[in-house]
């Protein structure tokens, strides 16, 4: 019964996952890493050395990664945009009665609370 619970929470969080917010905290994750594999750039131990250029590799590669990502998403909203625009000038009419219908439906949402 425990697994089911742990498993609907799982699910809950996922649904509320900001793309931004996402990319922000990984950001965030990898500039911790860079900060602590810096404060143990001193110790040469063998041990350390290894783990530390294998962070670094990670990381680089995490970096890479990100940006690709990153870029592949802009390109994607961007063709979005490009998308709308597109339809609003073949369509005008048709696009202002959805605006119109929208901000209907905001106004009726807005106004039971």
């Amino acid at each position: 019964m425990t697994a089911k619970k742990n498993s609907d929470k799982l699910e809950h969080n996922q649904s509320d996952i900001n793309p931004e917010q996402l990319v922000s905290d990984f950001k965030a994750l990898m500039s911790d890493a860079e900060a602590l594999i810096k404060a143990t750039a001193g110790q040469e131990d063998g041990m350390i050395a290894s783990i530390r250029s294998k962070a670094l590799e990670t990381l680089s590669s995490a970096k890479e990664s990100l940006s690709n990502t990153e870029d592949a998403f802009t390109e994607k909203v961007k063709l979005a945009a490009e998308g709308a625009d597109d339809f609003v000038h073949r369509n005008p009419w048709e696009a202002i009665g959805v605006a119109a219908g929208l901000g209907l439906l905001i106004g009726l949402f807005i106004r039971r609370r």
